[in-house]
């Protein structure tokens, strides 16, 4: 096994240079990994309602984690939770970037004077549920389930 950055000289290919930015270590590396999955996979939606941004946002969470790719994102987060110092940083950082996604979320929709939740909130009541409807293979996931979480939590704020 040849260590970060060995592998570039000894296959260069696109974005190889992607184990150079995260500092040498496969916690920052995992991160970085899925902060950009999840950056380009599963944008927030902006569609005008709040409403409509939480009902998206469930959808496309639970397509997401019902899929190979999102489930093993899921699993990432918790792995790097119990991987020590470095692991911990790599989660914040990824729970960061998601927490400033929602964050935009909720400003959008108080800005148009919606009443909106913290995103705190949104893990509690419509991450929570299907992440761990997802673990433990509770499903379906369909719509009716995504749009009950998502209106729930609209109506509570």
């Amino acid at each position: 096994m040849l260590p970060i950055g060995a592998e570039e000289q000894a296959a260069p290919m696109p974005g190889a240079g992607l184990a150079r930015t995260v500092e040498g270590n496969l916690e920052a590396l995992s991160a970085d990994a899925a902060i950009t999955w999840l950056t380009e996979h599963s944008p927030i939606p902006d569609t005008g309602s709040l409403r409509a941004d939480l009902r998206g946002f469930a959808s496309k969470v639970a397509a997401d984690v019902s899929g190979p790719a999102g489930l093993g994102v899921l699993r990432l987060a918790m792995a790097l939770s119990n991987a020590g110092e470095t692991g911990a940083q790599a989660r914040n950082q990824f729970l960061t970037a998601r927490f400033d996604q929602l964050r935009a979320m909720v400003d959008r929709a108080a800005a148009r004077g919606e009443r909106a939740p913290d995103p705190m909130q949104i893990v509690d009541h419509i991450l929570a549920p299907i992440y761990v409807r997802t673990l433990f293979g509770l499903g379906p996931l369909g719509d009716a389930y995504t749009d009950a979480l998502a209106d729930r939590l609209v109506d509570r704020s």
